[in-house]
C-alpha cells in the first residue's frame, strides 16, 4: 500500500542517497547509475521485483528497438522503491516512468511530484481504449481534480483460497460468511495444520472492513473508520482467529506478505486470504495442491479491496512522450492477455474480462467476477494529502492488535481520533 512524504520519509530522506546506493541496479544496463532521465540513451523505469514478466520483457524489447535506447529496469520491492523516489523528488532527478503499488498516483498529483497525463490521454485515449475500457474505479484512483495521472497495470483483489483436499477430508463446506469461515477454520485446525492463516501487511485487513461496511474515512464528516463498533468487530474478529479460536498462526511481523501462502504451499493451513499475486507461486512450489477459489466472504455485504498497480511519469521525467508510449504499450490487450496466461495476473481492461481464457479458467474466473465488488479503500484519505501518516499508523495499529493482541476496541478507537485530527 502507498504512503505519504509527511510521515518519517522526511527522516528517510536524510540518508535516502546513502540508502539507494546500496539497492542493485537490476536492469538490461547492468552497473548504471541509479536515475538516467537525462541520459537520451538510457529509458529508465522502476519496477516492482515480482512483476518482472516475459510478457514485459517482450514490450521492453520493442520499445527499445523502436526508440533506440536502453530500458535501465530498475526492480525494488515497495519500501525501498518509495525510498528512492522520494530522494529523487528531492534531487530532481527521477527516473521516466514509475509502476507504484496503488494510491501513489493521488499522493504525488496533490504534492505535485507527477505529471498530468490528460493532454495524452485527450489525444489518444480513445484509440487505446481509455478510459472507456478500465473498470471505472481504476480511473478514478489515478484521477486528480478531473485530470487523469496514471493508468492502472494490474488490478487486483482479494478472495478465499483454500485447499479442496483439506475441505473434502474434514467435511467442510466451502464457507461465504464470516460464520461459516470460523465454523470451517475450526474443523480445518488440527494435525498440525491451522484452518487459516493471516497475513501480517495491514493491507489484508480492509476486504474484511469491506465487508463490515465500514468507510475508512468521510471528508464531509471528518470521520474515520465508521461505523466505529463494526470497524471494532472486523478487526476483532480477525484477532480472535489468532489468539481466542487458535485457527490461524500469529503473523511474523516484517515486510514480506507471502507468509500465509508459503504455508499454505506447505500444506500447513487449509485457507488463506490473498490475491492472484500468490497463484504462481502456489502453482511452482505446490503443484499437487487441488486448488480452490472461492468469492468474497459476506458479512453485512459481499465486497473485497481494490489492489493492484498503476504506472506513472515523474512531473520531472525529460521524456514524457516517451514514457507515454510506453505506458500504452504495456497496457495494451494483448499484453494483458500474455501476462495472465504467464502468471494469472488480474488486469484492469473489461474487455480482459471477457476473453475466452478468463472466463473458461475456474480460478481466474473467479477473481475477475469479483472486480466489480472491489472497492478502493483508501481514495478519500489520500485527497487529504496525509495518507502517509494514515499508514504508518495504521500498520502499527493493526500489528498491535494482530501481533501483540491488544484489544481492537482501545486501539482502533485511538487510532481513529489521531487520525481525525490530521486529516481536517
Amino acid at each position: 500500500m502507498p504512503a505519504h512524504p509527511s510521515r518519517r520519509d522526511l527522516l528517510r530522506l536524510l540518508g535516502a542517497a546513502t540508502a539507494a546506493a546500496g539497492v542493485p541496479a537490476l536492469s538490461s544496463c547492468a552497473g548504471a547509475p541509479a536515475t538516467q532521465s537525462a541520459d537520451p540513451g538510457t529509458f529508465t523505469v522502476y519496477w516492482n521485483a515480482g512483476h518482472d514478466y516475459q510478457a514485459y520483457r517482450k514490450v521492453i524489447a520493442a520499445f527499445e528497438q523502436a526508440h533506440k535506447v536502453t530500458v535501465n529496469l530498475q526492480k525494488y520491492q515497495w519500501p525501498d522503491l518509495r525510498t528512492r523516489l522520494l530522494a529523487d523528488f528531492a534531487s530532481g532527478t527521477v527516473p521516466d516512468l514509475v509502476e507504484e503499488p496503488g494510491g501513489w498516483v493521488q499522493e504525488f498529483a496533490v504534492s505535485g511530484n507527477a505529471r498530468s497525463l490528460q493532454d495524452f490521454v485527450d489525444r489518444d485515449g480513445q484509440a487505446m481504449g481509455f478510459p472507456s475500457d478500465w473498470q471505472p474505479v481504476t480511473v478514478e484512483r489515478n484521477s486528480y481534480q478531473g485530470k487523469v495521472y496514471g493508468v492502472q497495470l494490474h488490478l487486483t483483489c482479494n478472495t478465499l483460497l483454500y485447499n479442496k483436499a483439506m475441505l473434502r477430508d474434514a467435511g467442510v463446506e466451502v464457507p461465504t460468511t464470516w460464520e461459516e469461515f470460523l465454523e470451517a477454520a475450526k474443523k480445518l485446525t488440527k494435525d498440525g495444520v491451522y484452518g487459516v492463516a493471516l497475513n501480517q501487511d495491514y493491507s489484508y485487513m480492509w476486504p474484511w472492513m469491506m465487508q463490515a461496511g465500514v468507510t475508512p474515512y468521510d471528508a464531509g464528516t471528518g470521520k474515520a473508520m465508521t461505523p466505529l463498533e463494526d470497524a471494532i468487530e472486523a478487526l476483532q474478529f480477525q484477532a480472535d482467529l489468532i489468539h481466542r479460536h487458535k485457527v490461524a498462526p500469529v503473523p511474523v511481523t516484517g515486510t514480506d506478505y507471502s507468509g500465509p501462502q508459503k504455508l499454505f504451499s506447505a500444506g500447513r493451513a487449509a485457507m488463506i486470504l490473498t490475491g492472484p499475486w500468490d497463484l504462481d507461486p502456489i502453482r511452482k512450489t505446490s503443484p499437487d495442491i487441488d486448488l480452490g477459489v472461492a468469492p468474497p466472504l459476506k458479512h453485512k455485504v459481499q465486497a473485497t479491496q481494490a489492489a493492484g498497480v498503476s504506472l506513472f511519469v515523474p512531473a520531472k521525467a525529460s521524456r514524457p512522450e516517451l514514457s507515454w508510449d510506453f505506458i500504452k504499450r504495456v497496457t495494451a490487450l494483448e499484453v494483458e492477455q500474455a501476462a495472465t496466461q504467464e502468471t494469472g495476473m488480474l488486469m484492469p481492461r473489461k474487455s480482459w474480462a471477457e476473453l475466452p481464457e478468463v472466463q473458461t479458467d475456474p480460478v481466474i474466473k473467479v477473481f475477475a467476477d469479483a472486480l466489480p465488488q472491489a472497492k478502493d479503500s483508501s481514495q478519500e484519505v489520500r485527497l487529504t494529502g496525509r495518507f502517509g501518516k494514515w499508514e504508518e499508523q495504521l500498520k502499527v495499529m493493526y500489528q498491535q492488535v494482530i501481533i501483540q493482541n491488544r484489544p481492537a476496541a482501545e486501539v482502533l478507537t485511538e487510532f481513529a481520533k489521531t487520525a481525525e485530527g490530521y486529516l481536517k
